[in-house]
């Protein structure tokens, strides 16, 4: 797995890369473990209701992670990134979200686009720029994934998480960083 590189992070217990938790778990595994019980269990609720638009995805944010992080459903205040890619400086957050979840509106929220094809496409377009964005010091990817099913179902398809490979996946949204989102898009519409 790749670990995240981070500068300066007060969020971790010091002298670990694992942050600090509201059970106080400070081996990763454990919190790793601990952090998939609780978003599974809230998963399992009513999720917040919202405009698709950035407010709601950070209540979606919250929703999950609400028992694990006191900044759950916050913008990330440090600088982080992953293998040679830096995500969105923190500065920067609020500013780019918004422009992207306006542009997410304009389109509609991909719901007047004619075939799954064209979802897929514009669902990976979205996918890596909100990635790029990265506006979470942890949960982005799942955050992502359930905001994703949210757009699919307001364009009426309904996608089957089953379908997912993370291998296939995770390189697509790693070569979407460079502006290649077709991969990411095949992916997408696997699920679809």
């Amino acid at each position: 797995m790749v670990r995240y590189n981070a500068v300066e992070d007060p969020l971790c217990y010091p002298g670990t890369h694992v942050l600090r938790n509201k059970a106080d778990i400070e081996d990763q595994d454990q919190l790793d473990e601990f952090e998939q019980l609780m978003f599974d269990s809230r998963a399992q609720e009513t999720l917040p209701e919202g405009n698709l638009d950035f407010a709601h995805y950070l209540a979606l944010h919250r929703h999950f992670f609400q028992d694990v992080y006191e900044w759950a459903g916050e913008v990330r205040t440090i600088r982080t990134g992953k293998g040679e890619n830096w995500f969105c400086y923190p500065e920067y957050i609020v500013p780019e979200a918004e422009k992207l979840f306006t542009q997410l509106a304009e389109r509609k929220h991909l719901a007047d686009l004619e075939t799954k094809d064209a979802f897929a496409q514009g669902a990976a377009w979205f996918l890596a720029e909100i990635n790029a964005i990265h506006p979470f010091r942890e949960g982005n990817g799942r955050t992502q994934l359930v905001f994703l099913t949210m757009l699919a179902r307001n364009a009426g398809y309904e996608l089957d998480e089953t379908q997912l490979q993370p291998g296939p996946f995770l390189d697509a949204m790693i070569v979407s960083f460079s502006g290649d989102l077709e991969p990411l898009a095949v992916e997408i519409r696997r699920m679809i």
